[in-house]
């Protein structure tokens, strides 16, 4: 097994340049497919195409990979749980005019909400 690890470089890199090489080649084709026809725009050629792919990968988004078990996620669900958390914890200190105050802002601020829902339970 250990054999085989000279041959994942090449392969790698061999891979990429055909990922490279295909999307060159589709959007040059979309861009000479649509844009001279719809907005009276010139052809490009397959550099300009992958110059247009990366600019507009730079601005739209950047290259970001795929998110697993550490992407944004988890993040997001671990910062709503402590919101959360601490959110209860400052209700459960509240009196109730306090709380009767803070829905009353939550009302102006956010419209009518919940009105048939109970007082979270702890």
């Amino acid at each position: 097994m250990k054999r085989h690890w000279f041959w994942k470089g090449p392969k790698f890199a061999l891979i990429g340049a055909l990922f490279v090489a295909v999307v060159g080649v589709v959007v040059m084709s979309l861009w000479n497919w649509l844009m001279p026809a719809l907005f009276a725009l010139h052809r490009i050629t397959f550099w300009q195409a992958l110059g247009l792919f990366l600019f507009s990968k730079l601005l739209l988004g950047g290259f970001h990979g795929r998110h697993g078990f550490h992407g944004r996620g988890i993040k997001r669900d671990a910062v709503r749980r402590i919101w959360r958390g601490r959110m209860m914890e400052r209700w459960e200190k509240m009196t109730p005019e306090e709380r009767e105050k803070f829905r009353e802002t939550m009302r102006r601020r956010c419209g009518p909400f919940g009105e048939a829902a109970a007082e979270p339970q702890v």
